[in-house]
């Protein structure tokens, strides 16, 4: 190859670029008017932010502080009542008993309120951005390509601007969770309104609904089982993204893992990533099973 290049123009075996002094000189232009930026808007963003860190916290000292027997009552009689599975109740029960005597119960008590509060503001955010989407192919088109990079991009990405924006903690860890999982919400939601029947539609027009009417008592509860569905995802990927988030202050399972892997400790990482899957499996099971029971109870009504 390098006698193939000896015969032929330098520009052919040399891609063009641009030289490393103006590299440099842009890379500091960008980076120090980015950080003005941040710091000249550093209290709106605090301010901004205050209400997550509350929130978080208080979360955190309820579930950490109260006594476990209530805590896993109440996480059974929820698994029950979601999935009216047994099975995944006794199965839910051994395997916090398991995370508990292994010493771990705090530390997943702290990662439950994390994943807790990214899903429910990936809810919030997630669902009325997909509704948008459903009622404007314009809409559509411009929030696509927001999500495909998104759900594209490498998730140590997420930390760069996030840390440089609301610093080191675990709000910062917090929002790079939500903007990792929040995608598959915004999808299933547009995907679950657009597929209602357009029959349907049609004979609710037929009845006079509005377009809100429309949304609140046909398209949505027809949707439901897909946007149940997102927010499967939404849980999953919130418990994939804690041990990334973890890096920049987040507590819990994922900060155990994390200084597993920094000083290999197999045993440690091992306990803590079991007791991730855990978690996993006990929300994916209680979720997928709430979301079947809704799709029959939709096809006994509209069937």
């Amino acid at each position: 190859m390098a006698g193939i290049c000896e015969l032929l123009p330098g520009f052919l075996c040399k891609f063009p670029a641009f030289s490393d002094a103006s590299v440099r000189a842009a890379r500091k232009t960008i980076d120090d008017g980015f950080k003005g930026l941040v710091r000249s808007y550093v209290n709106a963003i605090d301010a901004m932010v205050q209400p997550l860190q509350w929130f978080l916290n208080y979360l955190e000292r309820l579930f950490v502080t109260s006594p476990w027997p209530i805590i896993l009552l109440i996480m059974l009689a929820i698994v029950y009542f979601g999935s009216r599975n047994i099975k995944i109740t006794i199965g839910t029960a051994i395997s916090m008993f398991a995370i508990g005597l292994m010493g771990l119960w705090n530390d997943t008590m702290v990662t439950l309120a994390m994943v807790t509060v990214c899903t429910l503001i990936a809810i919030i955010v997630g669902i009325p951005i997909g509704i948008a989407m459903a009622r404007s192919d314009r809409v559509q088109g411009f929030i696509n390509p927001i999500l495909d990079v998104m759900q594209t991009m490498p998730s140590f990405v997420y930390l760069i601007p996030v840390v440089m924006i609301f610093g080191i903690g675990k709000v910062p860890g917090l929002i790079a969770v939500v903007i990792y999982a929040v995608p598959p919400m915004i999808r299933l939601t547009n995907l679950g309104i657009r597929l209602v029947d357009k029959e349907v539609l049609e004979a609710a027009d037929a009845f006079g609904s509005s377009g809100w009417q429309k949304l609140k008592n046909v398209q949505m509860p027809l949707a439901l089982p897909t946007i149940m569905a997102g927010i499967n995802q939404t849980i999953m990927m919130s418990l994939a993204m804690v041990v990334v988030a973890s890096m920049v202050g987040v507590g819990g399972l994922g900060k155990n893992v994390l200084q597993a892997i920094n000083n290999q400790f197999f045993t440690v990482g091992f306990l803590n990533g079991f007791a991730l899957v855990a978690i996993a499996i006990i929300f994916d099971r209680t979720s997928q099973a709430y979301g079947r029971r809704l799709q029959k109870h939709s096809e006994v009504i509209h069937g």
